[in-house]
This record gives C-alpha cells, structure tokens and sequence, in this order.
C-alpha cells in the first residue's frame, strides 16, 4: 500500500493491539471517528487490508482528479455505496455483510459521522447487528491525534505530529433470531463496543448522536456527557 511509507514518514504512528486483530478470518474493526484522515491511519495501522464504505460519487467522477480519486479510493479498500437511506442504507449493510463474510477485515466508525468537538458520540447500531449476522469478533479502535494532523474544514493535513492507533481485545456477541430483533439487547451490546472505545481513547461520552456540523450550526443541542465508563 502505497499510502503506508508516506505516512509513516511524515508522521509518528504509535500503534498497540494489534496483536488482537486475528491473523485471518472475518473481523469488524470499529472505532471513534475524528477526522477525514481516520481512514487512512486505521488501515496502515492493522497488519491486514482493511475495506470501508464511501460514498458512490467519489467513484464516478470525472476529470483526471476525479479518476485517480476513485482509483485511490479503490487502492485503499474502499468499497462504494449508496448514502441516501431507505433502500440504500439497507444494500450497504448487505454489502458490508458480504465482505465480511468472504473473510475480510471490515472498518466502521459507529458513530456514523466525524466528532464536532472530540467527545465520543453515541454509536450507531449497524456494527452489532453486522456482528450478530456474521459471527464475527468486534475490534474496538481508538484512535488519538487524526484530528490535530487534519483538522474539520482543513484540505491539507499537518507533518510531523503524532497518531495513535490502539486496538482492544476482541468483543464476541452471539445472539438467536430473538436477539437480533431486541432492540434493547442490540443497544446494550453497541454501548459496550463505545464504552470500550471510550477506554482506548480516553474521550469523554456522550449520549447522543453526532451530528454534522450543519445541523450543529442549525441549532441542535448538545447532550450531557455520559457517565458509564
């Protein structure tokens, strides 16, 4: 991978874990998100290839920027879907499903949107409902320092600061037919995958979800910070 060397030169990684990340086999990674630039530290990081979800548009553009976009994109495992919801939102975890199913390593920020302000945000609950459709084990991430290197609203990173990638122990959740469809249970478990979150990063909680910086500006209130660890 192309994108591992640069960084890794202009950059001080400070990797742990990552001997909990199976040497094989179908695994989810899931972790914080801070910054744009999450996407490529994570993956650097893990001694496996990692895929994620982007958005189809970066896929189809055109121009020479818009290819050797897309053919970035596709360089670093990023897999294109549709954003819009509904319909869409469901075909993205079938996809999902489907890699990792095949024996893949799949990335997933829970918290569906990057941090406004650095606090830990509620976790969304795709990444337990993936984990009890596939049986695969839950790698919590935390991730420190992407948001200094590319801060929101930023086009160009900062060289020469220091990223931390630590991987945690491997969380199991195995659930019936029933389990899946407990909304309660699947909350429970996606609390735990964030809580996890929260002890590899040191973040503070919150208990609510993130929004994005235009709804932010809109008005929508913040939430108090959550006291469960």
């Amino acid at each position: 991978m192309i994108a591992s060397p640069t960084l890794k030169t202009f950059w001080k990684l400070r990797v742990s874990g990552f001997e909990h990340v199976p040497e094989s086999g179908p695994v989810i990674l899931a972790a914080n998100h801070l910054s744009v630039a999450d996407h490529l530290f994570l993956p650097v990081a893990c001694p496996r290839l990692v895929f994620f979800m982007a958005k189809s548009d970066y896929f189809v553009e055109t121009g020479a920027k818009g290819r050797l976009r897309g053919l970035f994109m596709r360089s670093v495992g990023q897999i294109p879907v549709e954003r819009s919801g509904g319909r869409a939102a469901l075909a993205g975890l079938e996809q999902a499903r489907q890699v990792i199913l095949s024996g893949k390593v799949f990335g997933i920020f829970p918290e569906g949107t990057r941090s406004v302000d650095g606090r830990l945000y509620r976790g969304k609950t795709g990444v337990t409902r993936l984990a009890l459709m596939t049986g695969a084990p839950v790698v919590p991430v935390g991730l420190i320092g992407t948001d200094a290197v590319q801060p929101r609203g930023k086009l160009l990173p900062r060289a020469g600061l220091e990223v931390g990638v630590h991987f945690g122990k491997p969380l199991h959740f195995r659930g019936s037919d029933e389990t899946r469809r407990n909304a309660r249970e699947i909350r429970a478990m996606t609390d735990e995958v964030m809580d996890r979150i929260a002890e590899l990063t040191g973040q503070e909680t919150v208990n609510a979800y993130a929004v994005r910086p235009d709804a932010a500006a809109s008005g929508t209130p913040g939430s108090a910070g959550r006291s469960g660890g």
